[in-house]
């Protein structure tokens, strides 16, 4: 028996499972339910040094009921799916929803939004790997950025994951979807020393095709050759500059403004953009693309994880918000209808008008290449802005030296507004795909 088949066997099975879940809720006198199960199986192996670190193999899985009576609701978990155990899983989930409270805005997502036959979209490519393939791939990568240059005297090692799985989702309106996907990755860390100076970074690479993955070699060089500009890092005097936030680290930006128009901060009042729907909060050039359905990429899904269709959708259009981030509950509670955003965001497409990295550099001038965040001191509330931050000085759009121990801060209001340009450097590796980003002016905190 392939794979592949085994996979497919064991979506059919959970589904008839899932189905089996629902009617009992329906027996015990749930008025709506809704149940999901994943299950993941894999492996990841860690080299460091030249020598085996880890080999872990993955197989596991939960299912999840919801159940819903008279605008009550209680959940329950089981990783045992044996007749029994989801018995008792229900009954547990219906005793649970006697003791909440009445919200009229809890429930099942409107049946007339449910995705009742998704399309594929291409995301299961499950890679048949031997433990030994896999060492050697980690190792191979990992030789790679040591033998790079004699500064480079340590490593965190190399990592191999490969991994296949489903979801399944069902509810008490009828729906019983589900698909196979699959996730591979492989990653370098590598540490560099100058003197009594240490630095460390990293590089890696992930796709749903495990043949679409970077080379190791390149991955190992690319990890030496981002840790080697690091050394000798240097502090910035205190005071405003342009910045330039790097592809790889510019999506969290836009995470930050996906937190401020998400539901859940909205209907509880603790998001900058209240009532912001329909005005001006990025410039002019900015267009944001949501589009699910995009096959083999990292963040797309036929549907969100209450069962609700995704759709193409304009997030921002010529700088203006064109629509929230709403789950059924947060839609309710709001007066609105749900966009398909429960359990997260589909595909960003982030516009860009500011041409490759380089073209970048030459429109920051002089300024700070940020490479590097770290720390939370984020409010979505009021919008306030400060993070450590390392990268590089650059002058008249060449990188000058590093820098490290720095602090960068503003509001993301006038991050947002202060959007000077967007590179088309695009980083494909999560669900915003944006090019590095040019802020007009933050504050740097050095020396």
């Amino acid at each position: 028996m392939t794979e592949q088949n085994s996979l497919t066997e064991q979506l059919e099975q959970v589904k008839n499972r899932v189905n089996k879940v629902l009617e009992l809720a329906k027996e015990l006198g749930a008025d709506g339910a809704e149940v999901a199960m994943s299950r993941t199986q894999g492996l990841s192996v860690g080299t460091r040094l030249g020598e085996v670190e880890n080999v872990e193999f993955t197989n596991d899985g939960a299912l999840g009921i919801t159940v819903y009576q008279g605008g009550r609701k209680g959940s329950a978990s089981t990783a045992d799916l044996s007749e029994n155990a989801l018995k008792q899983t229900v009954q547990a989930a219906v005793n649970i929803a006697k003791y909440t409270s009445v919200d009229d805005c809890s429930g099942l997502a409107d049946k007339e939004l449910l995705a009742m036959n998704p399309q594929d979209l291409d995301l299961h490519h499950p890679k048949v790997l031997s433990t030994e393939q896999a060492i050697e791939l980690a190792k191979a990568c990992e030789n790679e950025a040591l033998s790079f240059d004699k500064r480079i005297t340590n490593s965190d090692g190399a990592t191999l994951d490969s991994f296949e799985g489903f979801k399944v989702y069902g509810n008490s309106h009828g729906q019983l979807v589900g698909y196979p996907s699959s996730r591979h990755s492989l990653s370098c860390v590598a540490i560099a020393s100058d003197g009594d100076e240490m630095q460390r970074d990293y590089a890696y690479s992930v796709n749903r095709d495990f043949d679409l993955l970077d080379n190791g070699e390149d991955i190992g060089r690319q990890a030496a050759k981002e840790v080697l500009s690091r050394l000798n890092a240097q502090k910035l005097p205190t005071g405003k500059v342009p910045v330039m936030f790097r592809a790889d680290v510019a999506n969290s930006i836009f995470g930050h403004f996906i937190a401020a128009i998400s539901g859940g901060n909205l209907y509880r009042k603790s998001s900058f953009l209240m009532d912001a729907l329909g005005s001006q909060v990025f410039p002019k050039f900015l267009t944001i693309e949501e589009r699910p359905h995009l096959k083999k990429a990292l963040a797309s899904s036929a549907f969100d994880s209450e069962g609700v269709i995704t759709q193409d959708r304009n997030i921002i259009t010529a700088g203006v918000l064109d629509t929230y981030l709403l789950t059924s509950y947060s839609a309710r509670k709001l007066g609105l209808t749900t966009t398909g955003h429960a359990g997260g965001i589909h595909n960003w497409l982030v516009s860009s008008n500011g041409g490759d990295f380089d073209a970048m550099l030459k429109k920051l001038g002089t300024g700070l290449l940020v490479t590097e965040l770290m720390g939370q001191g984020v409010n979505v509330l009021t919008g306030d802005y400060s993070r450590g931050a390392a990268g590089f000085w650059v002058e008249n759009g060449e990188i000058a030296y590093p820098v490290a121990e720095i602090t960068i801060a503003g509001t993301l209001q006038n991050i947002f507004k202060g959007l000077v340009a967007i590179g088309s450097d695009v980083d494909l590796r999560g669900s915003i795909r944006t090019g590095s980003l040019i802020i007009e002016e933050m504050q740097v905190a050095g020396n």
